[in-house]
């Protein structure tokens, strides 16, 4: 093979060069993205994924069953009226005190009590995720304002407050959605705050701001959205808790009316019959508790899954 003059053996090894560079690129294994990345890692954590699909499978089952079921949640079968609870016949899970399906009661239970999680975590995530990018990006004396208020709203009983609250305007859903969520956005304002604090620091936020954006838009497009990851982490580790505080006033009977039911009425019910009928208060009971861990494993392998620190 003949050799290139010497005019030309620098282009040569110039192209060499350049082969052995798109040889290595394309050998290289695709970039994932965070997300990708994310779904990866989650998909490793066996206990993350299986309570993703039991509450899956819980979600459609309150969302399906009681459509499937010839039993409603609130009418009693006046045969069995006058008659002990029972685990025989066409009821699967027994009955009431009412003679009225118990399965279905808690499928409408799992359904009231998840609206009632999510609704209210919701609720909190907007108000917390606002108020604490506003007060991180703004700085000054806002954010010194602003934080005092969480500071002194950190004081306050939230339990008695919601109780009084649900004692002057009411037990309706909405209500209970409002007041729990409005009363559980702490958190989250004050996590938001410190990434708002680092965040407003980058690049991307400072030629926004070079480029004449508003506080306002560069909150909603460019500081929102870098605060997805712990988003969906605070959503799954507080909806479980948001759960169990609308469960304990429906066990004070400050919930959901009656013959509307939640699992925290349920087993408030099951606690009268406890010695005589304890089936009425271990199924809800154990419901209740899956429904709860199943949020807190998926929260945790969420939280590892979208650590970047963790990122290979």
């Amino acid at each position: 093979m003949n050799k290139a003059p010497s005019r030309l053996r620098p282009f040569a090894r110039a192209a060499d060069a350049a082969r052995s560079v798109l040889k290595a690129t394309d050998a290289a294994p695709p970039a994932r993205s965070l997300w990708a990345d994310a779904w990866r890692r989650l998909r490793q954590n066996r206990a993350a994924m299986a309570s993703l699909v039991v509450l899956a499978i819980m979600v459609l089952a309150a969302a399906f069953g009681p459509l499937l079921s010839p039993y409603t949640y609130y009418t009693p079968e006046w045969i069995l009226l006058n008659h002990a609870p029972t685990l025989t016949g066409f009821h699967v899970l027994g009955t009431d005190d009412l003679g009225r399906d118990l399965l279905v009661r808690i499928l409408w239970g799992m359904r009231v009590s998840l609206m009632i999680g999510f609704v209210a975590a919701f609720v909190s995530l907007v108000i917390g995720v606002l108020w604490g990018a506003t007060a991180g990006y703004v700085g000054g004396w806002v954010d010194s304002l602003m934080m005092r208020i969480v500071d002194i709203l950190y004081a306050v009983p939230f339990i008695p407050f919601v109780i009084v609250l649900l004692v002057l305007f009411g037990r309706n859903l909405i209500l209970i959605f409002v007041a729990i969520g409005a009363v559980s956005w702490l958190d989250i304002a004050r996590i938001v705050r410190g990434q708002a604090l680092a965040l407003k620091k980058r690049e991307f936020v400072a030629a926004a701001r070079a480029a004449g954006v508003g506080s306002f838009t560069i909150i909603r497009r460019h500081l929102v959205p870098n605060l997805i990851g712990i988003v969906v982490i605070y959503i799954t580790l507080t909806i479980p808790s948001l759960i169990l505080f609308e469960a304990f006033l429906s066990f004070l009977g400050l919930g959901v009316q009656a013959p509307m039911a939640s699992l925290g009425s349920l087993v408030s019910d099951g606690v009268a019959d406890l010695q005589s009928y304890p089936y009425m208060l271990i199924i809800p009971s154990v419901v209740l508790a899956t429904l709860v861990y199943c949020f807190n494993y998926l929260g945790d392998g969420l939280r590892d899954a979208l650590d970047p620190q963790d990122r290979r």
